[in-house]
């Protein structure tokens, strides 16, 4: 039977262990140990659900996965899929009763085919290593979450994963092609396809991707692999404030010029990150393209209208290190609750304003960044020390920042999911036919409930 228990109230070790004998039939690696449940019950999002998980299982092979679904279903028990558990919106932390099913262990790059221009890969497969793997074919997989190097192709599917490419490239979504997913019952479902064009039947494969573990789980995935350009250039463009770096953002979609990332970075944050980094100016706007040189002079050009100063590099690793380095620097301040909305590009430098406001209004830090090249920000809002309770001012400014991402024509997440943090601003966003829609599509997949609840709806 399952020690799930529908007021959460945490089971005891024994009742913990005799709750997961079925989990021991199923011959799953396993682990009931106090210090193995606690290093995968959370993600990186804060989010503390009431009480701990049974256990852990690692399966290592599909069959393991089946084995442990159908083992779930059979008792009732809630199953919650963890990759590296980056998740920053609670999609990831397991409560009491649950089992993590730990995915890390499936991490073999099952295929690469450089003439198809597709890899074959594993959950558990790091997003960096797929890449890397990948270049030895003059090959990459374009989706580059800030967590490539710890996040895995499993989560960055089930949360649609963006990244600093995706303004030309796009997110996880546009590069995967077909999946194995098992579904709640234990039944193996396969879906899309290993060609770059398919319109067979009903797009399941869109379906699964941002499901956030709440329809099934990915055990195999076909990723769409792109050739490696024969050359970049990065630009580094300050301005004297955070609207004018926006503005000039939406310029270069006004000339027509689509490059590969354009990542703006504010005052706030460029203090976090280092101050020598201020010095040029109060707002940094990092542009790269992969075309020719005209591409990059044109760039250039567009950003140099209003700016303090401009520079072009060959070589994008130092200032992509500080632009990695925001989130980790911003910690250092304290507890960051890191929103995720997107906006129309054309309203973006309205937003970076608006979002000043806020921040102003509520007497909070608030460190923005975005993915300029479509419009998504992160304001990373400070909110008091590691461990102690979120200021009720930091909530207010959240809530603030999603309602004007809705004003704007935008969503309250452009790549980060709901999780559990954004669930009720969900429902404002879709409007309650929708909702009804999704609700009864998760039934059809998961008439039990048992995968990932409380997650994504």
């Amino acid at each position: 039977m399952s020690t799930f228990t529908g007021d959460h109230r945490p089971a005891s070790a024994r009742e913990a262990a005799a709750g997961l004998e079925w989990l021991a039939r199923t011959g799953v690696p396993w682990s009931a140990e106090p210090d193995v449940i606690a290093s995968r019950r959370l993600d990186r999002s804060g989010w503390e659900p009431p009480g701990s998980p049974s256990g852990v299982a690692f399966p290592r092979t599909v069959a393991d996965v089946r084995a442990v679904l159908k083992g779930a279903a059979e008792t009732r028990t809630p199953v919650v899929p963890r990759g590296a558990g980056t998740a920053l919106t609670g999609a990831s932390a397991a409560g009491s009763g649950s089992v993590v099913l730990d995915l890390s262990g499936m991490n073999r790059i099952l295929d690469i085919r450089p003439a198809d221009g597709v890899a074959v890969v594993e959950p558990g497969v790091i997003t960096a290593d797929l890449d890397r793997a990948a270049a030895a074919h003059g090959l990459r997989y374009a989706p580059d979450p800030a967590s490539l190097e710890l996040s895995t192709i499993g989560g960055n599917v089930a949360t649609n994963a963006g990244g600093l490419r995706c303004a030309k490239y796009g997110v996880t979504r546009d590069a995967v092609l077909g999946m194995e997913i098992v579904l709640a019952g234990g039944e193996l479902l396969t879906t899309g396809r290993a060609t770059l064009k398919g319109v067979a039947g009903y797009d399941l494969t869109g379906l699964f991707v941002g499901s956030e573990g709440t329809l099934g789980v990915i055990v195999s995935a076909t990723l769409r692999l792109r050739p490696l350009p024969a050359a970049t250039a990065t630009i580094a463009a300050y301005y004297p404030d955070v609207e004018s770096a926006a503005a000039a953002s939406v310029a270069l979609a006004e000339a027509r010029i689509q490059p590969v990332l354009a990542e703006l970075l504010d005052q706030a944050t460029l203090d976090a990150i280092d101050p020598g980094l201020r010095s040029a100016g109060s707002a940094l706007l990092i542009v790269q393209t992969d075309g020719d040189q005209a591409e990059a002079a044109h760039a250039a050009e567009v950003l140099r209208a209003g700016a303090v100063s401009v520079q072009v590099s060959e070589d994008p690793e130092p200032l992509l290190y500080a632009r990695r380095q925001a989130l980790p620097s911003i910690e250092r301040l304290g507890r960051p609750l890191i929103e995720d909305i997107a906006v129309p590009r054309s309203r973006l430098a309205e937003a970076v304003r608006r979002i000043g406001v806020i921040a102003a209004r509520h007497d909070v830090r608030i460190c923005t960044v975005a993915h300029a090249g479509d419009g998504n920000l992160h304001p990373l809002i400070v909110a008091g020390s590691h461990g102690s309770p979120i200021p009720e001012a930091a909530v207010r400014a959240g809530d603030d920042i999603f309602a004007l991402a809705l004003e704007l024509g935008g969503t309250v997440t452009g790549e980060h999911g709901i999780g559990v943090l954004k669930r009720q601003w969900l429902a404002r966003e879709a409007g309650p036919l929708s909702l009804d829609l999704q609700h009864r599509l998760k039934a059809v997949f998961d008439p039990l409930g048992i995968l990932n609840p409380g997650k994504a709806l």
